[in-house]
């Protein structure tokens, strides 16, 4: 596999899992999670931690990654975004309230990678985390581990979704918010634990990124924009589109500047980001819905009903 498409896809399957934090905390509580880009940070440092204290693989901390971020996620619904819910806030007030608890977690984060430097002599704030990977099958294993946990939480969320009580309440409250709380059913559990697998989610995401990217105390700052990039490219509304399109983002920004430097020269490296965001804006302009709102089902009967004449 070629060194370019193993980050690509290590990187990508963090991207994913970041995408469709947003898109699950925006569709149950019609908030734009700014905070994603520290709560993705903190989740490189615990993984990080983890390796250098208590050595082994950045893998065998990822529970404890998730858990975690899910903490970071409760602590932003209680602490703001709960009393916001109930006083009926705009949009652009849940969103800046996000923004600040992101500032506060940012400057934890600058704490803490100090107190690794002072306690432990660790040097925490340019950590190249896939030196603490391994090969399997001549390949980086990060490249196959990650890809997979990716698209095992993709299947636990769709089984919880769709098969199992909670789930479906929740479905109904992202639906109907009105409808379903006269049906009886507490918003406010939905929301605490879209809030948690949210966090959970963002947190495993940066630990993802971290492998492929240089992990430093803004790192999610750095990669926020190509965060909300993939959830709006696969469509606000859906969870599932939301993944993909963080996927389809991380690895095009791969995969266009691999071959862009191959033609132009290592200067494309300067413009990577550029790559992705013209994707989004491409497809934005055709599918204004993104990629959920790409019209399978219509495009699925056309191909049926021509190979059908073909055949007649």
């Amino acid at each position: 596999m070629a060194p370019w498409l193993a980050s690509g896809l290590i990187y990508s399957s963090g991207l994913a899992l970041t995408a469709g934090s947003i898109t699950m905390i925006y569709i149950t509580t019609r908030t734009f999670n700014f905070a994603v880009a520290s709560m993705a940070t903190f989740g490189f440092y615990i993984s990080y931690t983890g390796v250098e204290l208590y050595g082994g693989a950045p893998y065998q901390y990822y529970p404890f990654v998730f858990l975690f971020g899910s903490f970071l996620g409760i602590i932003c619904y209680f602490g703001l975004n709960r009393h916001l819910l109930r006083r009926k806030a705009a949009e652009i007030t849940l969103m800046m309230s996000t923004l600040g608890y992101d500032l506060l977690l940012l400057s934890f984060i600058q704490m803490y990678a100090d107190f690794l430097t002072h306690t432990y002599r660790l040097f925490p704030r340019r950590v190249t985390m896939n030196v603490y990977d391994f090969e399997l099958f001549g390949i980086r294993a990060a490249a196959i581990i990650l890809p997979l946990i990716a698209i095992a939480i993709l299947i636990i969320l769709h089984i919880f979704l769709t098969r199992t009580k909670f789930g479906v309440a929740m479905r109904a409250t992202i639906e109907n918010p009105v409808l379903s709380g006269a049906s009886g059913i507490n918003s406010d559990s939905v929301y605490l634990v879209a809030w948690v697998i949210g966090g959970g989610m963002a947190a495993l995401g940066g630990s993802f990124m971290a492998m492929a990217m240089t992990g430093t105390p803004v790192m999610g700052m750095y990669t926020i924009p190509l965060m909300f990039a993939g959830a709006i490219l696969g469509g606000l509304g859906s969870l599932y589109g939301g993944m993909l399109g963080g996927f389809l983002i991380g690895i095009t920004e791969y995969a266009g500047v691999f071959t862009l430097s191959q033609q132009f020269g290592p200067w494309v490296q300067g413009y990577r980001m550029a790559i992705p965001l013209i994707l989004m804006a491409a497809t934005l302009i055709l599918f204004p819905r993104g990629l959920a709102g790409i019209p399978l089902g219509k495009l699925v009967g056309k191909l049926t009903a021509t190979k059908r004449g073909e055949n007649t």
